[in-house]
């Protein structure tokens, strides 16, 4: 014995859909449930109104389970017996459910029908219940608040506009067109809060570069606008139809605009997306074959390896640089003979003196990359490493004492240096030689600053030609100069030459490193001086070395990285280059002379 249920449901044409379904089951459930089995939407329907058994093949009993009504052929009732061969009709809210029998089951059409609410009496009394009568019609309302609208958002600021229009800086207050701005300015902008006019010059047109140069002079081009051009990618559909939009209403591409979006908040101006880049760096070399910079998408997946501008012959402060790939082995000549082992080690004779100067140099228990390397004002790097003042603690150049005055040859001027041996030596000479190098030297303790050093530079013995000794001493293996310095022997006239030491303050000249942003970082964690045995080594780290902690914008490697700090280009890149840039100071020299622009890179960077 089963029931037989149809749901019934008209399209807006009249057309009749029937949806049967069988439930081979003696009972049934009837309410506004999901889960009932004649499943009624209709808020005059209880969660569960009622349920029907079958008595037998052809009776059933409906009995209502809530304690509300239901119509059984237009009389309310709470239970009622219905012989299904005979049929009947009964009402649950809105809906009707028409009993019937074919063969062995029972039927049951359900159907939506006109609600009780739609009636005229409940028509008239809901007109005389509500404000719909006292308000104007839909068309006269639309019209309206399409009015007010353009008054408030349109009419009203402009004429607030055009009110403080020749207004430097406007009271503070609400004025109507800032009903027009899109947020707050970044912090870089804030002091032009009431200076609209500063960057909107005339209404209804986008920001011009020329709002922008007024403030930013020293901002140049990326690259010459030739060559930006043809580095970018052809656009597409999007694109280009963009474009054709840009250039209808005026609007020149490039602008500074594209890059620096204000508005969006009073924090910091957010920095380019990674795509900006990538659009044109990712395959700059399909496009400009000439270029010598390698492509470039993603710092995590798709970056060159770096190519640091190492020192190649030493000179000074003008030392010969070249830009070399880590991939190379780059080695750097700088002039010196630093092994950085010997001076980090923690056992042995440096250490030995880091303790014994602990007191006056705030040494530890052996010497420290802080101990030689000062960050500058910025923090961003290194002051270049001083003799007198970083090296002297341990390598004084004392070599006499009279009358509690401490003589000192002078660091960086061989010249002078023979010139006061002579002069120490002129005469009938001194009582003892001049301790300037050998063996004693090297005993921890006793050539400290202030101190003369205990180093003996030739025999007691006949004076003429001792001069020339002690001089040939200190620039010859075990000598004050020579364990530090490369050391050119005496041409023709006798003077030693010692060659110039050049210290690199910046060796990436593409991009920017900041110190001041890793000092939650021990040195060793980046530079491997502890391990470093010549003064030859680049200590700086490689791109894998970055790579265990930066991961690109999208972070692709970030389940490969223990501490990831999500990295886009200009975290290290800046579009407007620096005064660091190589072009910068041969740019400011032909400004000097009356140049023009010839001398900023054709490429792009």
């Amino acid at each position: 014995m089963s029931f037989l249920i149809r749901q019934i449901s008209r399209t807006a044409d009249g057309r009749e859909i029937i949806r049967p379904q069988e439930i081979d089951r003696t009972m049934i459930s009837i309410g506004r449930l999901a889960e009932n089995d004649i499943h009624l939407q209709d808020l005059a329907v209880a969660p569960r109104h009622a349920q029907i058994e079958r008595l037998d093949q052809r009776r059933i009993i409906v009995k209502s389970v809530s304690g509300l009504d239901f119509d059984v052929d237009g009389r309310p009732v709470q239970e009622v017996e219905i012989d299904s061969a005979k049929g009947a009709e009964l009402r649950f809210g809105g809906h009707r459910l028409t009993i019937g029998h074919e063969g062995a089951n029972v039927t049951i059409a359900v159907e939506r029908v006109e609600a009780l609410s739609d009636a005229s009496e409940y028509k008239d009394e809901a007109r005389v219940f509500s404000l719909r009568g006292l308000l104007p019609g839909k068309r006269l309302s639309a019209w309206g608040f399409a009015a007010l609208i353009l008054l408030c958002f349109l009419a009203f600021p402009i004429w607030s506009w055009a009110t403080y229009s020749e207004v430097k800086t406007r009271p503070v207050g609400f004025h109507a067109d800032q009903s027009w701005s899109s947020g707050k300015l970044s912090l870089a902008h804030k002091s032009l809060e009431n200076n609209c006019q500063a960057c909107h010059v005339k209404p209804f047109e986008a920001v011009r570069d020329t709002s922008c140069t007024s403030c930013h002079t020293q901002v140049h081009d990326h690259a010459d606008p030739k060559r930006l051009a043809e580095a970018k990618a052809t656009p597409g559909l999007g694109g280009r139809v963009q474009l054709m939009f840009a250039s209808a209403f005026n609007v020149p591409q490039g602008r500074c605009v594209e890059c620096h979006t204000e508005h969006e908040g009073a924090g910091k101006m957010q920095p380019t997306a990674q795509q900006f880049c990538s659009d044109c760096h990712a395959d700059l070399k399909t496009r400009l074959t000439d270029t010598r910079l390698l492509d470039a998408g993603d710092f995590g997946t798709a970056h060159p390896e770096f190519r640091p501008a190492v020192i190649v012959r030493p000179g000074g402060a003008h030392p010969v640089t070249q830009r070399i790939s880590f991939d190379k082995k780059p080695i750097e000549d700088n002039g010196l003979k630093f092994p950085h082992e010997l001076h980090l080690s923690k056992a042995g004779g440096v250490a030995r003196m880091a303790q014994t100067l602990s007191g006056d140099k705030g040494y530890g228990n052996a010497l420290a990359c802080k101990d030689c390397h000062r960050p500058d004002s910025s923090g961003t790097r290194f002051q270049p490493v001083d003799m007198e003042q970083d090296c002297s603690g341990c390598h004084s150049l004392a070599f006499d004492e009279i009358g509690g005055t401490v003589r000192t040859l002078r660091h960086g001027d061989p010249a002078q240096v023979m010139a006061d041996i002579r002069a120490f030596y002129r005469g009938t000479g001194p009582a003892r030689p001049a301790n300037l190098g050998g063996m004693a030297r090297r005993r921890p303790g006793l050539y400290a600053e202030g101190q003369v050093y205990s180093a003996y530079f030739g025999a007691v013995g006949a004076r003429p030609g001792q001069a020339e000794s002690a001089i040939r001493a200190v620039f010859s293996p075990g000598g004050a100069c020579f364990d530090c310095h490369r050391i050119d022997p005496p041409g023709a006239g006798g003077t030693w030459r010692v060659q110039p030491v050049s210290q690199n303050a910046r060796y990436f000249r593409k991009g920017w490193f900041d110190h001041d942003a890793h000092k939650t970082e021990d040195c060793e964690s980046c530079h491997a001086a502890p391990t470093s045995k010549a003064a030859t080594d680049l200590l700086i780290p490689d791109l894998a070395s970055c790579r265990t902690c930066h991961v690109g914008e999208a972070g692709a490697s970030l389940q490969t990285v223990a501490k990831p700090v999500p990295s886009g280009c200009a975290l290290c890149h800046s579009y407007h280059m620096d005064d660091g840039a190589p072009w910068s100071t041969r740019q400011r020299v032909a400004d000097n002379k009356g140049g023009t622009n010839a001398a900023k890179p054709t490429g792009a960077r």
